[in-house]
């Protein structure tokens, strides 16, 4: 099985260290790189190429925000797990536009990191709970907060069940539907509520009532 080659990028050298230390024991982890802000990430992307990058959100001279906008036009493919110290809606809506596919918050436990580094290297997405709860309860709270697009019945289950981190292969076994089925509805979803990725869509089925956490 091919190994993934990791960025951690945080500005604090001890917190890289201790992440360092425990993904090194986990057998599908292979190349660690560190860089310690979005700059230096970038500039380290260039010359060697990844799967995967743990991105803190706030960082001196290039913050997660800016560096994964600019890391995914340089690679379109790469995975990014956004890392932050505070529970702050703004801050995963604007990862979310960036580009992002999971959140964690630094208070993570490991088992909950390497859960999130498995789910995304696989292309699916990950909310810490705390997270998801966080972004509900905000969404909750707006009085004026309405429903933007109507889905039909088919699309909130296939919406729902893609929150609920299935593939389109599985959601076509649990609907007994084809996977090409799902596969354009999920394509219909992306372009009716605007979504560029999964992250956007989860964001979407809690902001309009479609998903529970």
């Amino acid at each position: 099985m091919k190994k993934l080659n990791i960025y951690l990028v945080d500005d604090h050298a001890l917190f890289r260290e201790g992440l360092r230390f425990l993904l090194s024991d986990m057998r599908a982890v292979g190349t660690i790189y560190e860089a310690e802000n979005g700059e230096q990430f970038i500039r380290m992307l260039l010359d060697n190429p990844a799967d995967l990058v743990l991105l803190d959100i706030e960082m001196p001279e290039m913050g997660g925000i800016e560096a994964a906008q600019k890391a995914l036009a340089i690679q379109p493919d790469l995975k990014i797990i956004a890392l932050s110290m505070y529970s702050d809606e703004n801050y995963y809506l604007s990862m979310v536009d960036a580009g992002a596919q999971g959140f964690l918050l630094k208070n993570s436990s490991f088992d909950e990191v390497k859960r999130a580094i498995t789910e995304v290297a696989a292309g699916k997405t990950y909310f810490s709970t705390e997270i998801l709860q966080s972004i509900l309860q905000s969404m909750k709270s707006r009085k004026d907060e309405s429903k933007d697009n109507e889905l039909t019945g088919r699309e909130a289950e296939i919406l729902r069940q893609i929150c609920n981190g299935l593939s389109n292969s599985e959601i076509g076994e649990l609907l007994s539907i084809s996977k090409r089925t799902v596969d354009k509805h999920r394509e219909n979803l992306l372009q009716k509520t605007q979504s560029r990725n999964t992250a956007n869509l989860v964001i979407y089925a809690i902001k309009n009532g479609y998903y529970n956490v």
